[in-house]
């Protein structure tokens, strides 16, 4: 192996940690590090592999048939991929190269590699070409492993030259648990990955005779196998180095270590938003999504979500410093979220434990923009400080960073000494998350979609308006409109004489999603947009006889049938009847959604929920794709959920609930735009504090209620201003517009 060197990479007031160690690398590690991830993906949903027979057939199949086989055709077929199962085993038996090495020279006289193919195109024609060439060497053994015999001999022949490929195979299932969050597949992530590796195969050369135990983080990990998997490159690059030990049973001590000596000798934090050693769920549901089927909708936009983490460091450099502290918040949206520390623990910190802090991890929507640092001197009130300096982390600037890491250094200056901090922010790429939504009260509208109002009256030359639709506005994440929901409840006109409409019957009080925002004529009268994109209708012919007047069944226009029933408390079924796909409608939070804390599991809380399970082959346990909660007419949904099909849902569950219970549910009798909180000082969700992190600082965040997932506590985040009327009393001032109390009020 060669010298190897690295570069400089303290950090400077504006600059971002650079290593670069001169390791070069004979594969695209981060072209394949993808298709490695890809690949990891297939295999864990695949039941087949979680199978110990089925794992052992793979090994003989592995040993006994393809390695001869590639073997021989290596040199003049490279472009030859074999089935997924003999796949997954070829890579398990690359994670030891030296035993690798060993077996291939002893019976093939040389290394085999693995042919590097990143695309999906070149994927597929090696596998149809391996098809070709397994069907003509081995015409009695098929190709699918599916098809192949039980092989009681092939259980206990699972070790190959002293590695035991089995036990191998089994661990290895689990390792895709620790990258399966979305950012794991993107180029930006990766490149930081393989940046890292290098330094951190310098620090195994440099100091492999210490007798600490260098730790990889996941990133590095992920980058080691994936080179470790092609073999000849890898013994090029690197020689025959060992993986480091378990990855599952790391030791604290040498954690610290590594840590200690990677920042001794690269001068930034070891640790990375992502890939930080305390790993723990992420409280934002951000699961990779193969498709969006919500991008025909106009007014909807994704939300995108960064994991950012913000690491500090302080020297002394004479005196004390007493008087200043730090501030960290958000430059856009969050405006309630501040969190302060005092200069002098961090000081104190950073002397004990000898390297860099990680003093918060976050999840951010990217509509925060960045972090912002303030060092503020504490004045003469309690509650007073002034400005000394500030210094703004934009997501752009990290973004661009090659390691996705920006550094900057603050000078603190007191009577009683000086200190200089070290502050790091490092993030994770914006990735989409699911979907979140909120209907919020509007006025009532018209057959035609007009708000009902003496404006509409004056434009239309005072031509009355016919019909009354209750109304609401859906808001996303950023509080921007997408939606208007409205719900026929009246027939008639109304002009200023003051005529009374009369209500519709039941099966006539349909629901409509129309797409996109209001249009808006003047101040917030406004007209409801023209395109419909589903429709919800109440089926009243098989009440009686399904149902025996315990129950209403709601027809989607999307394809599906909801069905609430309340014989023996309130129960909520789904069927598609134009798929056959297996859907249900679970009460509470479910799944991913469920919180496992006992102070926030209460029935009254969980009673607002549900949650929308999809079955498949490749998730038979379920899989939840949307939560609801009608309660607070808010909806969560994944970007492969359909958002009409889960308002629709949220919508019929409100308005029948509020009809059965006889009390307004989801404040869905409000006939009035309520006025929202200013932007940013009341969001859902735009900054999350993971659990943990949320219980070690909460004494040091100014606010605390919306820093956790809006489901967590949904009455705090989504809850309407405070009102001071109630439905026994009449939402409002009863009016000639809107037709009165009485006509919303009329039950099922």
């Amino acid at each position: 192996m060669g010298s190897m060197t690295v570069g400089e990479s303290a950090i400077s007031e504006n600059s971002s940690p650079k290593l670069k160690p001169g390791i070069r690398m004979s594969v695209d590690l981060v072209a394949a590090a993808r298709k490695h991830v890809s690949f990891l993906r297939t295999v864990h949903h695949s039941a087949s592999l979680h199978q110990t027979g089925f794992l052992s057939q793979a090994i003989r199949r592995y040993h006994q048939l393809w390695m001869p086989l590639y073997a021989q055709i290596s040199d003049s077929s490279p472009l030859v991929l074999p089935p997924m199962d003999v796949q997954y085993i070829w890579f398990c038996h690359t994670l030891n190269p030296a035993a690798f090495r060993r077996y291939c020279m002893s019976r093939f006289s040389k290394v085999i590699e693995k042919p590097a193919i990143f695309d999906d195109e070149n994927e597929e024609y090696a596998m149809k070409r391996c098809r070709e060439i397994w069907k003509q060497r081995y015409p009695s053994e098929p190709i699918d492993p599916r098809d192949c015999p039980e092989d009681p001999a092939a259980a206990g022949d699972t070790d190959l030259h002293g590695v035991d490929l089995l036990a191998v195979a089994i661990k290895q299932l689990r390792f895709y648990t620790l990258v399966s969050d979305p950012f794991w597949g993107e180029s930006s992530f990766l490149v930081s990955a393989k940046h890292r590796y290098r330094g951190f195969i310098y620090l195994l050369q440099k100091f492999r005779d210490g007798h600490s135990l260098l730790v990889p983080t996941i990133d590095i990990l992920l980058i080691w196998m994936t080179h470790q998997s092609f073999p000849a490159s890898y013994h090029r690059d690197v020689g025959d180095m060992e993986m480091f030990g378990d990855w599952e049973c790391m030791k604290e001590e040498d954690m610290k270590a590594t840590c200690r000596l990677w920042e001794a000798t690269f001068d930034h934090p070891y640790e990375r938003a992502g890939v930080t050693f305390d790993r723990t769920r992420s409280p934002v549901y951000w699961e990779a999504s193969a498709v969006d089927v919500n991008r025909g909708f106009k007014s909807l936009e994704p939300r995108l979500v960064t994991e950012a983490c913000i690491f500090m460091k302080g020297n002394v450099e004479e005196g004390c410093v007493k008087k200043t502290f730090l501030r960290l918040k958000t430059i856009r949206r969050h405006k309630e979220f501040r969190m302060d520390r005092h200069v002098s623990s961090i000081l104190r910190c950073s002397s004990e434990m000898a390297f860099w802090q990680k003093e918060c991890q976050l999840w951010c929507e990217l509509g925060t923009r960045g972090i912002a640092v303030e060092l503020r001197r504490k004045g003469r009130g309690f509650f007073r400080s002034e400005l000394v300096e500030d210094i703004v982390f934009s997501w752009k600037e990290v973004m661009r960073a090659p390691s996705l890491t920006v550094g900057r250094v603050i000078t603190v200056v007191e009577k009683e000494g000086k200190a200089k901090l070290r502050v790091v922010v490092s993030m994770t790429p914006p990735v989409q998350a699911p979907y979140l939504l909120k209907c919020v009260p509007d006025r009532v509208t018209d057959d035609a979609g007009a708000m009902i109002s003496d404006v509409i009256l004056r434009m239309n030359k005072y031509r009355p308006q016919e019909g009354r639709w209750l109304s609401r506005t859906v808001l996303d994440h950023s509080g921007k409109e997408c939606f208007v929901i409205r719900i026929r409840m009246a027939q008639g006109f109304w002009r200023r004489g003051g005529e009374n409409p009369k209500p519709v019957k039941w099966e006539e009080r349909i629901i409509q999603v129309c797409d996109g925002p209001w249009s808006y004529v003047a101040d917030s009268i406004g007209i409801a947009p023209e395109r419909i994109v589903g429709t919800a209708t109440p089926k009243v012919d098989v009440r009686e006889e399904v149902l025996h007047g315990n129950g209403v069944i709601w027809s989607l226009s999307t394809g599906y049938e909801l069905t609430i029933q309340w014989a023996r408390g309130l129960d909520f079924s789904l069927e598609n009847n134009t798929s056959g796909e297996h859907v249900r409608l679970l009460k509470g939070r479910k799944l991913q959604y469920q919180v496992a804390e006992p102070h926030l599991d209460k029935d009254d809380i969980e009673e607002g929920f549900v949650t929308l399970v999809r079955y498949s082959s490749d998730d038979p346990v379920g899989r939840a794709t949307a939560l609801l909660n009608w309660r607070f007419f808010t909806v969560e949904f994944l970007p492969e959920e359909d958002a009409a099909t889960v308002l629709l849902v949220c919508t019929a569950i409100v308005r029948t609930v509020s009809d059965v219970k006889g009390e307004d549910v989801g404040n869905l009798l409000v006939r009035r735009r309520l006025k929202q909180a200013k932007a940013g000082s009341r969001d859902w969700g735009s900054v999350v504090l993971g659990h943990d992190t949320f219980s070690q600082l909460k004494d040091e965040i100014s606010s605390n209620v919306h820093l956790q997932p809006w489901h967590w506590n949904p009455k705090e985040v989504m809850s309407l201003p405070e009102m001071s009327y109630s439905f026994q009393t009449g939402f409002g001032q009863s009016s000639n517009a809107d037709g009165g109390d009485r006509l919303y009020q009329g039950g099922i």
